[in-house]
């Protein structure tokens, strides 16, 4: 199969939607996050979102692309797009009663070893039309070709790498339980079905379900802002990731930061995410935190 870049420049359907407490504490959950500004609604400011919900706020335009734009590719060939690259740059924390409007883009179509590498540009606005965050989600559809060339790769932020050779600032473990796979569609809201349905996931060649890359990046995600943002998301500006093996459930994953960069600007954090095969599961992950 083969894909032109001609959609690059495209403009998708506005997508509108409102963030709710209930949405928030849920996603602060499906990850195991007890932080206090994400569920205590009585601290000063009420509570605020984790960074990575943006992410599945995002999820409906992606699940359902083709009634947002016109790829002119055939549907079929979604059956080959795994999530492969995640960049957000958030301009502020989502706070309960947003009203968001996302009016996004195609923004790349790049040839990559494997396949094409499709990125989709979805700023989000609220009411005032002060940008909240941008989202760039990128998906690989495997073992298709672009046989132009691609364009947009000057449209989207490249990976930030660091040496995986070297040993970790430090590591933790996480257990990646069967249920942990529906607990996070459910409480995240994000049905698809290689992550709760084994006879679909075997049906696409996996081996089993598998758990979400998001959610694993959220995992990561966590670890850095309560280890090295004192717990304080509101600092969070940008992370961005590649996303590379798969997490099978009762197993577990281990998260690593490999570099920490810190100065006047803030801080510069390089971490990944190694399942139980030792294999990234997560690579070139990055997040830069505010002073």
């Amino acid at each position: 199969m083969q894909v032109s870049s001609e959609v690059v420049g495209k403009a998708l359907k506005e997508y509108r939607t409102k963030i709710t407490q209930r949405q928030i504490n849920n996603y602060a959950a499906a990850v195991g996050d007890p932080n206090p500004v994400y569920l205590d609604d009585g601290r000063k400011g009420g509570v605020i979102a984790p960074p990575t919900l943006a992410a599945a706020v995002t999820w409906p335009i992606i699940q359902n692309i083709y009634k947002y734009v016109d790829l002119g590719y055939p549907p079929e060939i979604l059956f080959q797009l795994v999530h492969y690259s995640e960049h957000l740059a958030i301009h502020r924390p989502m706070q309960p009663g947003d009203e968001l409007s996302v009016r996004g883009e195609v923004a790349a179509v790049v040839p990559e070893k494997s396949g094409t590498h499709i990125v989709f540009k979805l700023p989000a606005f609220d009411s005032r039309e002060n940008p909240v965050f941008t989202e760039y989600i990128g998906g690989l559809l495997r073992g298709v070709d672009c046989p132009d060339g691609g364009r947009g790769s000057d449209n989207i932020p490249g990976p930030v790498k660091a040496d995986s050779n070297q040993q970790p600032l430090w590591q933790t473990a996480q257990p990646i339980t069967r249920e942990a796979c529906y607990i996070y569609e459910g409480c995240a809201d994000v049905p698809f079905p290689i992550h709760t349905s084994p006879s679909f996931a075997r049906s696409v060649g996996l081996p089993d379900i598998i758990y979400f890359g998001i959610g694993t990046l959220a995992h990561a995600v966590r670890e850095m802002v309560n280890r090295e943002g004192a717990a304080d998301p509101s600092g969070v500006k940008t992370i961005s990731c590649r996303f590379r093996g798969m997490v099978l459930p009762d197993s577990f994953i281990r998260i690593q930061l490999l570099q920490r960069n810190v100065d006047s600007g803030g801080i510069d954090l390089s971490f990944r995410v190694l399942n139980r095969e030792d294999r990234e599961a997560v690579s070139d992950g990055s997040m830069h935190i505010d002073p």
